[in-house]
């Protein structure tokens, strides 16, 4: 499957077939997630106010999917579910210009959003299929760059069409769409995923005997590993803190902090140019000190908490209007760092402390927390904004600092390959890597 480098990650074969998926992809998303109930309002003709149903049932349903979706990755092999995936997607939005009545776009809209909510799982064990130990990181924080870069892209791009066709170039869009997700799964076929078989009374990751494990007995092996289901818990409580930028900061700037509505756009831009600019950069300075992947995480939970802290102080304080954009540009960079010292650490976490053979169920289960949070925090954030503006910054600081012990205290009970993105070092003469137990 690869050759190791230098370095001593190893470069994955179709690894830059795999990335551009990955970016052209993003650029799919960034054209409707924006816009993403005006899109479908104008796509189908249907009101505002059903469109949002919909859409809200068929998210509820692609949660539901998820452990379904772990089970067919362990069974069929993530790559082969990725293509799928890829390709329901394409469907999806190629048809949703023709799905003008309710029941048509509803069946549109619910197969569409089990693909969307279960892609996360698939391309979380792609990377665990096609790479190994350091590698992971690295695959973790070019994806996420790429990400961002592509839904930047997209943004700007469906802007530009619809400055020439206005609303109508939303059908055009959802083509794009299509296509976009079409061309990424031609590239994503190309890359050339080996499974690692266990053999029979070999340990996973987890201290789970390698043999496959079907059917609802996966996810009780799952349920009864009390590590990965404390590091589920962890990033639960970091999770949390990745829906501010998006669900409370925009609502904290109009009520609390009485800022123009223009900042918003300007913080998502500097988090978007730092997270697709040096995201690459600062993983790579992370892996090479030699950092565990748990003291990463951790390091960006603090970090999240910090810029947490520095928002309660600037609605404390309130300053004139130039001290505060200034002082908000410097919290989303506290926040951008933290996103981007967990975000790699913290996914090549999740992927090598699930056993090979169930791999899948694993991390729809790790997956869950991601979502969970993302529908919890906007009844949430607004609950405590009414009481006080400074409230859910709390709330957030205190989640984020008890991620972060969480994970120190996680680190010990954790298989050691999951922990270090290379082998330990047993400092001595011969300085022989200590043997770990392959589980991935």
């Amino acid at each position: 499957m690869s050759k190791t480098v230098a370095s001593g990650e190893a470069k994955v074969a179709g690894e830059r077939s795999l990335l551009l998926g990955i970016g052209i992809s993003a650029v799919g998303i960034g054209m409707y997630v924006p816009f993403s109930l005006v899109f479908f309002h104008h796509v189908t003709g249907l009101s505002l106010t059903v469109v949002g149903l919909v859409m809200t049932v068929t998210g509820l349903a692609g949660l539901g999917f998820m452990p379904l979706a772990g089970t067919a990755v362990d069974r069929f092999g993530a790559k082969r579910v990725n293509l799928v995936l890829y390709g329901i997607r394409a469907l999806g939005f190629a048809l949703y210009p023709f799905a003008s009545s309710l029941p048509a776009f509803a069946a549109v809209a619910l197969v569409t959003a089990l693909a969307d909510r279960s892609f996360s799982v698939v391309q979380q064990s792609l990377i665990g299929e096609v790479a190994r130990g350091a590698a992971r990181d690295r695959l973790q924080a070019s994806t996420r760059a790429l990400q961002n870069a592509g839904m930047g892209a997209g943004a700007l791009l469906v802007t530009g069409v619809l400055a020439l066709w206005g609303t109508g170039g939303f059908t055009y869009t959802a083509w794009g769409n299509s296509l976009a997700f079409a061309l990424a799964g031609l590239l994503v076929a190309r890359v050339r995923a080996v499974r690692v078989v266990p053999t029979a009374g070999t340990a996973g990751a987890a201290g789970v005997a390698g043999a496959p494990v079907a059917g609802s007995a996966g996810y009780r092996t799952v349920l009864r590993d009390r590590p990965f289901l404390g590091l589920t818990a962890a990033n639960f409580l970091t999770a949390l803190g990745y829906s501010a930028l998006s669900v409370l900061f925009p609502l904290y700037l109009s009520t609390w902090l009485r800022a123009p509505d223009s900042l918003t756009g300007a913080a998502f831009t500097v988090n978007t140019v730092l997270c697709a600019g040096i995201g690459v950069l600062v993983a790579g300075q992370v892996r090479r000190s030699g950092a565990r992947r748990t003291r990463s995480a951790a390091l960006g939970a603090v970090l999240f908490a910090a810029a947490f802290v520095g928002q309660i102080a600037l609605g404390t304080l309130r300053p004139g209007r130039t001290a505060t954009l200034i002082a908000l540009l410097a919290i989303v960079v506290v926040y951008t760092l933290g996103e981007l010292a967990h975000s790699p650490s913290g996914g090549a976490l999740s992927v090598s402390a699930a056993p090979e053979a169930v791999r899948g169920r694993y991390l729809a289960t790790y997956q869950l927390s991601y979502s969970l949070a993302g529908a919890l925090a906007p009844s949430l954030f607004t609950a405590l904004l009414a009481v006080d503006g400074r409230l859910p910054w709390a709330v957030l600081a205190v989640a984020a600092l008890g991620a972060a012990l969480a994970l120190l205290r996680l680190e010990r009970h954790l298989p050691a390959e999951a922990v270090h993105a290379e082998p330990p070092v047993v400092r001595g003469a011969a300085a022989r890597p200590v043997p770990v137990t392959a589980a991935a």
